[in-house]
C-alpha cells in the first residue's frame, strides 16, 4: 500500500532538528486513567489488527467449506458407473460423463456406454461435506494438490453436460498440450478452448482438463472457431 506524505516543513530559526546534530528533546505526557500512550496505543492497534486479519481469513477459510463447488473424485479402476450408482442413492449430485462405442461380439455389435474421462466422476458438495464422498465404496480421493481437493470450474463443466444432453457426439483424447489453439464461438461449447487436430474425414477440436489431464475429441466446423 502507498503511504502518502506531505512536504517537510522547514524547522524555524533555533530550533533544534538532527541536521543541527544536537539533541531533539522529546516531550512526554502525563498519563491518565483509561487513556493509553500513544506508543501503547499503537501496539494494541497493530495487533487488533492482525488479529482481524487473521480473522477475516479464517472466516473466509470456513465460507470456502459451505460453498458447493464442483470436484472430480477419482476412482478404482471400473467402478466409475457404480461410484455414480452409489451417489444417485445417497442423493450426492454427480455427473459421468460418457460415450457411445460400438464393440464387436462375436456375431453381432454391441452399444457400449463408457466413461469419457476414465476413472474420473464429477461431484458437486461443500468440503464440509466431503467425508459423505469418500466414504462411498470405490472413490479413491477427490482431486486437487497438496492434499486439497481443487474445484472444477464450472461453467466447463456445465457446458460439457449441455453438449453432452443434446446427443452431440465425443470420445476419450490424449491430453493434448501443444498445437493450433482456438476458441468455440457458437455452439453448447461456446467460450471453451482447445487445440485443432486434423483427421481423413475432416478436423476435431481437442478439449483438455488439465486438473485431470484428460481430453474429449468432439467434431466442429470452421465457421464456429476463432484463432488465439
Amino acid at each position: 500500500m502507498d503511504l502518502l506524505m506531505g512536504e517537510h516543513q522547514r524547522p524555524e530559526p533555533g530550533t533544534p532538528h538532527l541536521g543541527d546534530g544536537g539533541p531533539v528533546p522529546v516531550c512526554r505526557q502525563a498519563s491518565m486513567p483509561g487513556v493509553a500512550e500513544p506508543g501503547r496505543e499503537g501496539a494494541l492497534g497493530s495487533a487488533a489488527r492482525v488479529s482481524s486479519a487473521v480473522q477475516v481469513a479464517g472466516s473466509a477459510a470456513v465460507g470456502g467449506e459451505l460453498v458447493p463447488r464442483w470436484y472430480a473424485a477419482y476412482t478404482s479402476a471400473n467402478h466409475e458407473r457404480r461410484v455414480a450408482e452409489q451417489f444417485a442413492v445417497r442423493g450426492i449430485e454427480h455427473f459421468l460423463p460418457q460415450y457411445e462405442s460400438i464393440r464387436k461380439w462375436k456375431d453381432r455389435k454391441v452399444r457400449l456406454q463408457l466413461p469419457l474421462f476414465p476413472g474420473y466422476i464429477f461431484v458437486q458438495l461443500a468440503l464440509q461435506n466431503r467425508l459423505r464422498v469418500l466414504q462411498v465404496p470405490g472413490v479413491a480421493r477427490l482431486v486437487g494438490f497438496d492434499g486439497q481437493p481443487v474445484a472444477v470450474p464450472e461453467e466447463d463443466l456445465l457446458r460439457v453436460r449441455e453438449f453432452l444432453s443434446r446427443g452431440f457426439r465425443a470420445e476419450p483424447h490424449r491430453f493434448l498440450k501443444v498445437g493450433r489453439r482456438v476458441r468455440v464461438k457458437a455452439g453448447p461449447l461456446i467460450g471453451m478452448e482447445g487445440i485443432v487436430v486434423r483427421r481423413k474425414n475432416g478436423q476435431k477440436l481437442v478439449i483438455s482438463f488439465a486438473l485431470i489431464q484428460q481430453a474429449m475429441a468432439v467434431e466442429v466446423v470452421a465457421e464456429d472457431l476463432e484463432a488465439l
